[in-house]
Order: C-alpha cells, then structure tokens, then sequence
C-alpha cells in the first residue's frame, strides 16, 4: 500500500513524537508498505489565501507555487494518508492544520447532495483514506478527544475520502501498524 505520513510535529525536540514516528515508518517499511513522510517544519507552505484560483484558474492546482503542491499531490496519490501531529490547544499543530487546508484543490468547486448533505465533488476516481495519529498534551480530556474527532470525521467527508482511524502516541507502535492493516 501507498501510504504518506504528514508529520506536523513543530517541535524537533519533541523526541517522544519523533521517536513514535520514526518506529511507527519503520514498522510500516518492514511491512511492505511504500511509505513518504513530509516533515511540514522542514517545508515551505504558506496559507490559503481563499482565492478560489484552484477551482476556477488553475482547476485541481492551488495558485500559491510553494510545497503545498507537493503535498497534495502525493496526498491523492496515496491509498492511505496518516496525519501525525501533537495536539496543541486541544487541536491539530497550526503546521499541520494548514497543510490540510491546502488540500481544497483536490475537490471539485460544483456541489451534490451525499447521504443528505451538501458537499463537494470528487475531482479524482478515488481518494485516499485518512487517519490521524496524535499526541496528547498533559491536560486533553475526553471531551477534547471528541471535539477532535468529530472535526476530523467531518474533514475527512469533505475532501470525499473515509476516515480510517485516530490513534494516539501512548498507544503500542504494533497496535496502529495493525489499524493500517484493517483499512
């Protein structure tokens, strides 16, 4: 399986995270699976600016020529794309939140109705399937698990793809290597 890890980590010296990743790519390598990671801290990526120029000038490519377009390009070649990111006040790094935004270009501007909702189309045949691995800060709570998870399930239908899991750090390496295997 194709599978891009984006790891949202600000922070090199958070080596508990690093190290996590690290085992977890390694287990997933070991596997068999074709694993690319993008550190976000080591990349250029600047924010949406809402021009909409990937939907109506650029269709399917974001206006904005910096790493960002890497990133969704190996984002929708992937059969599965692993978010890992501490949580940082109760949410994803701003790293990663934006390297996430980014991604709009891989949905069509047109609207249909799914499953009695309004969304976007598919720009692509298929997309990949989502799952974030996190970091718990000292004090998140039940509550802002599932503030997270509703957030990332409802990000997940809106770039059209299926969330596979959430997975936490303190969880065992093999534990979220077997999740990858369910999805």
């Amino acid at each position: 399986m194709k599978l891009l890890i984006i790891n949202g980590n600000p922070s090199p010296g958070n080596t508990l995270f690093e190290e996590f990743t690290r085992d977890f790519i390694s287990g997933l390598r070991d596997a068999g699976h074709q694993v690319r990671e993008f550190v976000l801290r080591d990349m250029k990526i600047k924010p949406c600016t809402g021009c909409f120029a990937c939907w109506v000038k650029t269709p399917g490519i974001c206006s904005i020529d910096d790493d960002g377009r890497k990133v969704a390009r190996e984002f929708i070649a992937s059969d599965h794309v692993i978010i890992a990111s501490p949580l940082i006040m109760g949410f994803v790094s701003a790293l990663t939140k934006n390297a996430f935004d980014r991604n709009i270009p891989l949905v069509h501007p047109h609207l249909e109705a799914v499953d009695g909702e309004t969304h976007h189309k598919k720009r692509y045949d298929r997309h990949p399937a989502i799952s974030f691995l996190l970091q718990r800060e000292p004090f998140t709570d039940d509550e802002d698990i599932a503030i997270a998870t509703a957030i990332f399930k409802r990000e997940s239908i809106n770039l059209r793809s299926t969330l596979g899991f959430i997975r936490f750090i303190d969880t065992p390496v093999k534990e979220v290597l077997d999740a990858i295997n369910i999805h």
